[in-house]
C-alpha cells in the first residue's frame, strides 16, 4: 500500500515543482504568478508530508484527492507557462483573463484543504489536532462520502473506543440509505469492520456485526461480504464470543442468508448449523450437548435402539442387526422430557459403538474391551467426549449468567437464522432434523416469546416445505412414530386450534407440507383445518384450503380417507360459501379443493345436500375461475363424477 501511494504521489509532486519553477520564470503577470507559486509551494510541502506518511494514508480518499490535485496542478502549469517571455509578438497575442488566476488560486486552495484533511483523517487519534475533522472542499458535491471516509479511517487507525463509535456511525448510515451501504463497501469499510468484530470490545463487536448485517442489502453486497471472510469471523464469534455479540452475529447471518440464499452452503462449511442448534437447545431441551453425535453411522443408531430395549451386550448386537432401518432407529431418540437414566444409557451405548467403529478420538480399543465391565470409567470417557463435542467455546456457566432478555433474543435469532438457512436446501434441512432442533422448536412453540415462536414456526414451515419435495428427508425426519415429529405436530395443532393469527399461516403450511406423512388413523389433523374455513381472515382461508388440498389431492395415497374426513368435519358447506362469496384469491383455492373432494367421494350424501354440483356448474360459467389451469382440468371431471353418481331429480336440483 505504501509503495502504491508513493507512486500516486510522484506525479503531483513533480507537477508542483514544475509550476514553482515556471512561476519564477514568468515575464508577465508576475504578481499573479508569485501568488500561485506561494500556494503551490505550500501544496508541494503537504504532498511531500503525505509521501512520508504513506504507510498510514487511507487509500480510497487518497486516490480521489490526488487525482483531483493532479488535474489542478496540470492546469496551473499550463497557465503559468503562458506567462513566460518568448518574444514580444507572442506576449502581445497571448490573452490571459484576470479571472483565470483567481479561479486557479481558488482551486489550489481547495487542493491544499483536501490534502490537509487527508493527512488529518489518516493520522492516529493521538496525532489529530482536534476531534472534529470537518469536511474537505472535495466534499462539496457529496458530503456523505467524506463522512464515510472519516469513519472508515477511524476504523483503521483509531483506538478501540473510537473504532466502536465509528462502527455505530456506519450502522446509522447503512440503516438510513441503501446507497450509503454500497458506498461503505466500495470505500473499503468491510475489512476493518470484520477486524473489529474479532478484536474489539463488547460494544465495538456488536456495532461492527450489526453494520455487517445491514450492509448485506442485496446479493452483490452479500457476495462481497462473504469473499471478505465474514463466514469464518462469524463462526469464530459463535464459538468464543460473548452471548450478546453472538446474538447480533446470528441476526447478521440471518440477514445475509435471507438476501442471498446461495451463501447457505458457505455458512454450513463453517459449522454454523451445529453452533446455531447449540444455542437453540441451551436451556431448552436436556442433554443438548449430544447434538454432535454423528448420525450417519448405521451401527450407532442401532446401538441406540438396542439401548432402549435394555440389551446388555451392545457391541455384539450391533453386528447382528446391521439390516435395521436407519430411520426407525432414529425414532428411538428419547424425548427431552424423558428420564435421565435412559439418556445416560443411550449415550453409554453410543460411545461404545463409536469406539467400536474407531470414530472416537478419546477412546482406544482397550477402553472398548473394558467398557462393559467398568461403567464408571466409561462414564468418564463419555464426559470427555462430550467436552470434545462442545457447542461453544463459552462455558455453560458463563452462558447461564447472561440476562434472560439476551438468552431470549439469542434463541429468536438462532431460530431466524435456521429458518433462512433451511429454505429450499435439503442437505441443511437434513442436518437440522438429525439434531435436536425439531424438539427445540416444539418446546419453543409452546414456551418461547412471541419472536421465538414466530421464527420457530417459520423454520418448521421451510423445513417441511423441503421435506414435501424430498421423500428421503420426509421419511427420515417426519416418521409418525418419531418423538420429535409427534412433539412438533402436537404444538402446531395446538396453535391451529387456539387460532393464534400471528402463527396460523406458517403452522397451516407446515401441516399441509406433511400431508403425505399422516396415516389414515390420524384423525385429529383434518378437523382443526376445516374449522379455519369458518370466520377467519382471507389469508387463513386460502392457506387452509391449500393445506386441505394436499390431503385430498390424488398425489396423497390416502386422499380418499382424507376427503371423507373433510366432509365429516363439515367442510363441504364451508367450501360452498367460500366459492360463492370468498375473495377472488380464496375462491380458486376453495374450488380446487371442492373438485378433489367431488372426484374422490362423488356419492357422498353431504355433497348432495350442500348442492355441490350446482356450485360447480355455476363456477364453470365464471370466466375469472376457469382461467386457472388446475380448475380448467379438474372442474369438468368433478362435474362428470357428480352427475354420474347423483341423480338431479332425487337430490332436488333445479
Amino acid at each position: 500500500m505504501a509503495d502504491l501511494v508513493k507512486q500516486i504521489l510522484a506525479k503531483p509532486i513533480q507537477l508542483a515543482d514544475q509550476v514553482i519553477k515556471a512561476a519564477d520564470e514568468a515575464a508577465s503577470f508576475k504578481q499573479e504568478c508569485a501568488e500561485l507559486k506561494s500556494k503551490t509551494d505550500k501544496l508541494a510541502g503537504l504532498l511531500r508530508q503525505a509521501a512520508r506518511a504513506s504507510n498510514d494514508l487511507y487509500e480510497r480518499p487518497t486516490r480521489r484527492i490526488l487525482d483531483d490535485t493532479e488535474q489542478v496542478l496540470d492546469k496551473a502549469l499550463a497557465l503559468v507557462l503562458k506567462c513566460r517571455g518568448h518574444g514580444l509578438v507572442k506576449r502581445v497575442f497571448t490573452i490571459i483573463p484576470a479571472a483565470a488566476f483567481r479561479k486557479m488560486s481558488s482551486q489550489l486552495e481547495n487542493s491544499i484543504g483536501d490534502v490537509s484533511w487527508l493527512l488529518r483523517v489518516s493520522a492516529s487519534a493521538g496525532d489529530r489536532d482536534d476531534g472534529y475533522l470537518g469536511l474537505p472542499p472535495i466534499a462539496t458535491n457529496e458530503p456523505i462520502l467524506c463522512l464515510i471516509w472519516e469513519q472508515i479511517a477511524i476504523l483503521y487507525t483509531g483506538s478501540l473506543e473510537d473504532r466502536s463509535d465509528a462502527a455505530a456511525s456506519l450502522v446509522s448510515l447503512a440503516r438510513d440509505n441503501d446507497r450509503y451501504g454500497k458506498l461503505i463497501i466500495e470505500e473499503g469499510g468491510v475489512g476493518p469492520l470484520l477486524k473489529l468484530v474479532k478484536e474489539g470490545k463488547l460494544e465495538g463487536q456488536e456495532n461492527a456485526a450489526r453494520a455487517i448485517g445491514l450492509l448485506g442489502r442485496d446479493p452483490e453486497s452479500v457476495e462481497h461480504l462473504i469473499h471478505a471472510g465474514t463466514c469464518s469471523v462469524f463462526a469464530k464469534i459463535l464459538k468464543e464470543g460473548s452471548m450478546k455479540v453472538q446474538a447480533v452475529v446470528v441476526w447478521a447471518v440471518s440477514e445475509l442468508v435471507a438476501r442471498y440464499p446461495k451463501c447457505q452452503d458457505l455458512f454450513v462449511q463453517h459449522n454454523i448449523i451445529r453452533l446455531l442448534v447449540g444455542h437453540l437447545a441451551f436451556e431448552t431441551v436436556q442433554e443438548h450437548s449430544k447434538y454432535a453425535v454423528v448420525s450417519k453411522a448405521t451401527s450407532m443408531h442401532q446401538a441406540v435402539v438396542l439401548a432402549s430395549n435394555n440389551n446388555a451386550n451392545a457391541n455384539a448386537n450391533i453386528g447382528a442387526n446391521k439390516g435395521n432401518d436407519l430411520d426407525e432407529d432414529r425414532s428411538q431418540i428419547p424425548h427431552p422430557f424423558g428420564n435421565k437414566q435412559s439418556l445416560n444409557r443411550m449415550h453409554t451405548v453410543v460411545t461404545n459403538s463409536m469406539a467400536f467403529k474407531g470414530q472416537t478420538n478419546g477412546l482406544n480399543q482397550d477402553n472398548v474391551a473394558k467398557s462393559n465391565g467398568n461403567n464408571g470409567a466409561m462414564l468418564n470417557s463419555i464426559s470427555n467426549h462430550q467436552q470434545s463435542l462442545s457447542l461453544s467455546g463459552v462455558s455453560n456457566k458463563a452462558r447461564e449468567m447472561e440476562d434472560p432478555a439476551t438468552k431470549t433474543y439469542m434463541k429468536a435469532m438462532a431460530a431466524r437464522a435456521l429458518w433462512h438457512l433451511a429454505k429450499g436446501n435439503s442437505p441443511i434441512c437434513k442436518s437440522i432434523t438429525e439434531s435436536r432442533a425439531l424438539l427445540c422448536f416444539a418446546v419453543l412453540l409452546e414456551k418461547g416469546s412471541k419472536d421465538v415462536q414466530y421464527n420457530s414456526a417459520m423454520a418448521l414451515m421451510e423445513i417441511t416445505a423441503v421435506a414435501e419435495e424430498d421423500a428421503e428427508l420426509r421419511r427420515s425426519a417426519f416418521k409418525p412414530n418419531s418423538p420429535a415429529c409427534k412433539a412438533v405436530v402436537d404444538q402446531i395443532l395446538r396453535i391451529i386450534e387456539k387460532g393464534d393469527l400471528e402463527l396460523l399461516v406458517p403452522c397451516i403450511k407446515a401441516i399441509g407440507n406433511l400431508a403425505r406423512t399422516f396415516r389414515a388413523t390420524e384423525t385429529r389433523i383434518i378437523s382443526p383445518l376445516v374449522k379455519l374455513l369458518d370466520e377467519q381472515e382471507p389469508e387463513v382461508f386460502r392457506e387452509a384450503c391449500i393445506g386441505l388440498t394436499k390431503f385430498a389431492c390424488t398425489d396423497n395415497y390416502l386422499h380418499l380417507d382424507h376427503s371423507k374426513s373433510i366432509i365429516s368435519a363439515g367442510g363441504a358447506k364451508h367450501l360452498v360459501q367460500l366459492v360463492y362469496f370468498g375473495e377472488q384469491n380464496v375462491q380458486g383455492c376453495a374450488l380446487i379443493l371442492l373438485c378433489y373432494i367431488a372426484l374422490n367421494v362423488p356419492d357422498s350424501e353431504e355433497l348432495a345436500q350442500a348442492e355441490v354440483l350446482t356450485v360447480l356448474e355455476w363456477a364453470s360459467k365464471q370466466a375469472t375461475m376457469i382461467q386457472d389451469e388446475n380448475v380448467e382440468k379438474l372442474l369438468p371431471e368433478a362435474k362428470g363424477k357428480l352427475e354420474l353418481y347423483q341423480s338431479r331429480g332425487s337430490r332436488g336440483f333445479r
